[in-house]
């Protein structure tokens, strides 16, 4: 078991936490209001008795008042812009609004006209004969459209009624992800599907861009939720899904969909919304089947596109939503994370990520944007290649200039430079750290120093902190060469200051081992009751190892290993670690009880040595349980 990939892996975000457009105004709340139906006329003015001398100047008082009535009324008139809000009213008088916008009745609109009373019925049955239904609409409105296109390709006027058509039945196509079960099926094995997503080439882009919402409706992983048992369908909701993504993969979906990134231009309200819902699409296919991923980068400009979009000046919902695309597409992906280094992507990520440096961002939906970021960083940084590029781009200066500043990209900093120490691939980072002047700016966060700025802002818990910059202090000592100035710098911070920062790393020690005393009770207890009715495996001996590494084992492991490091390599820490650990009625024992777990659970392929001939961690951990056990 690989423990340092284990805890080496950004997050990807949560489904549920899936993005959204924001949603379009209503109003705070609906005013009740009556209108009495016997109210009589408002009374005419009052004529002056010498005639018409002043009829001019009261018609124009009137007007006016007129006109103020009316301006009034605008600012409350028709929330939402719905102008047929007041329409609806029952019996007492009370009005309770249409709640549509114009869009929405435009399309009953063109229903009423042609079929609606079909159309609508179907809406509310959808059942299969329903589906079926609107499918065939749809595929009608299709071939009239292309017939009508292709025979008056110079006059606009002679096909615009059946690009109306075409658009109102792509629409009405939304419904169907409220039944999945039903739906999916029957687009998969009729020609619905090839004829929905070979629209995306339409010459209107508009028509592309409905298109793109009834994918993204359709591929949605909540599509068939709220009604789910209400279907007649076989199988399950997530093998529906995966039956259209195969389908929809089938048909070429994600080069159809890069190749409208191009044309749809984002200063339009729609088509923002449409570059919006293509990035969901591939969230949501990726969602369904990760393997598509690498795909999607292979496939198409995509990655291309993502780099070119966050580099943009200015800060909206599609630039964010592209680097939490980004993120996705390189988690546990070696062949995107190597395209991203041909791309120059790591160039390109320091180069936004060095705004933070000297302020932080302005809102939440920014911290998210820089996270991201730094998440996308992370995760590329796990393969050789990228540490390379990450280098060369003097990637591990930027990381300790934004230390020193102490905003809130300090925490992520120091996450990255974890990252692009560890590993023998890590070794050429830890000695431009050290010449960097990293070591004074790195025990400064490791002591627990923060600034009064750092205070005042949100920032990463300080546990997270503790456990990147305990796993760049284990890279020095794995990748430094022995004797070196380097290496000896780094000795030396835990011989100042009377041994302050190994008295530290022992007071972090004492807190992981209360964590894991908690944890330890709770697997025993379950270990007595499953021993009681049934056998236990080596699946539920590995799960319950997870479980104490998370519950403070691998901050432990990763503590005992640079202790036994200093203490093999100075006598003066060695005799003053023994001291303190005898206070706690502790010994160098206990250290040798913690490597040898951490030894033992190393993967098989751990026990090779890199290809550089440097000793692998297995042997190293071999070696300091071998000095501790003669002391």
């Amino acid at each position: 078991m690989d423990i340092d990939k284990l805890f080496k892996v950004p997050k990807l975000p949560a489904g549920s936490n899936k993005r959204r457009m924001p949603d379009n105004p209503t109003p705070e709340m609906l005013k009740r209001m009556r209108v009495d139906s016997e109210t009589s006329p408002a009374p005419s003015p009052a004529v002056p008795a010498n005639g018409t001398a002043n009829k001019g100047k009261s018609r124009a008082v009137i007007m006016e008042d007129e006109e103020d009535e009316d301006a009034s009324m605008g600012a409350e008139f028709a929330p939402g812009g719905d102008a047929d809000y007041f329409a609806e009213e029952d019996d007492e008088g009370r009005f309770f609004g249409g709640g549509l916008t114009q869009e929405q009745k435009d399309i009953l609109n063109i229903f009423d006209k042609d079929g609606g009373e079909e159309a609508r019925e179907d809406l509310e049955e959808l059942s299969l004969p329903g589906v079926k239904r609107l499918l065939l609409r749809f595929e009608r409105a299709a071939n009239k459209n292309q017939d009508q296109r292709s025979k008056y390709p110079d006059d606009p006027t002679k096909f615009i009624d059946s690009e109306a058509d075409l658009d109102a039945a792509i629409k009405a196509l939304l419904p169907l992800a409220q039944v999945p079960l039903i739906a999916y099926p029957e687009l998969v094995k009729s020609d619905a599907l090839a004829r929905l997503v070979g629209l995306l080439s339409h010459e209107n882009a508009d028509i592309a861009i409905d298109i793109v919402e009834v994918v993204h409706e359709l591929t949605d992983e909540e599509a068939g939720n709220e009604i789910e048992e209400d279907e007649e369908g076989e199988g399950t909701r997530e093998e529906a899904l995966k039956m259209l993504v195969e389908g929809l993969m089938a048909n070429s979906i994600f080069e159809l969909l890069v190749d409208n990134l191009g044309r749809l231009n984002e200063a339009e309200e729609s088509d923002r919304q449409g570059v919006f819902h293509i990035l969901g699409i591939f969230e949501n296919i990726i969602g369904v089947n990760s393997d598509y991923a690498p795909q999607l980068v292979a496939k198409t400009s995509i990655l291309k596109w993502i780099l070119e979009r966050i580099q943009s000046k200015t800060y909206d919902e599609n630039r964010g939503y592209a680097a939490e695309l980004l993120s996705i597409l390189l988690q546990n992906n070696r062949p995107n994370r190597l395209e991203l280094g041909k791309q120059d992507g790591v160039e390109a990520l320091l180069k936004i990520l060095s705004q933070y440096r000297r302020r932080d961002p302005v809102d939440a939906d920014q911290t998210e944007f820089m996270d991201n970021l730094f998440d996308s960083l992370c995760s590329a940084l796990a393969e050789p290649e990228i540490k390379k590029s990450f280098l060369d781009s003097e990637g591990v200066d930027l990381m300790v200039l934004m230390i020193k500043e102490k905003m809130q990209s300090r925490s992520r900093s120091i996450k990255v430079l974890d990252y692009a120490m560890s590993g023998p691939a890590g070794t050429a980072a830890c000695e431009v750290f050290v010449e960097a002047l990293g070591l004074k700016t790195l025990f400064s966060a490791f002591m627990g120093k923060p600034s009064k700025k750092q205070k005042a802002h949100a920032s990463a818990p300080a546990s997270e902190d503790t456990s990147h910059t305990l796993g760049i202090v284990s890279s020095l000592f794995s990748n430094l060469p022995s004797d070196s100035p380097a290496r000896i710098r780094l000795l030396a911070k835990f011989v100042e200051n009377s041994y302050e920062k190994t008295e530290k790393l022992l007071e972090i020690r004492d807190a992981a081992q209360g964590r894991l005393k908690i944890v330890d009770k709770e697997i025993d207890a379950e270990k007595q009751l499953l021993a009681e009715g049934e056998e236990i495996g080596p699946e539920e001996e590995d799960l319950w190892y997870l479980r104490r590494l998370d519950g403070g084992l691998f901050t432990l492991q990763t503590v005992d290993y640079i202790l036994a490091w200093i203490v093999m390599e100075d006598d003066g820490i060695r005799a003053h670690a023994q001291q303190m650990l005898g206070r706690r009625s502790r010994s160098l024992k206990d250290i040798i009880s913690t490597l040898q777990i951490y030894h033992d659970n190393i993967d098989e392929e751990e026990q090779t040595a890199p290809d550089d001939g440097s000793p692998s961690r297995k042997e190293i951990l071999r070696n300091l349980i071998a000095f501790l056990e003669g002391c």
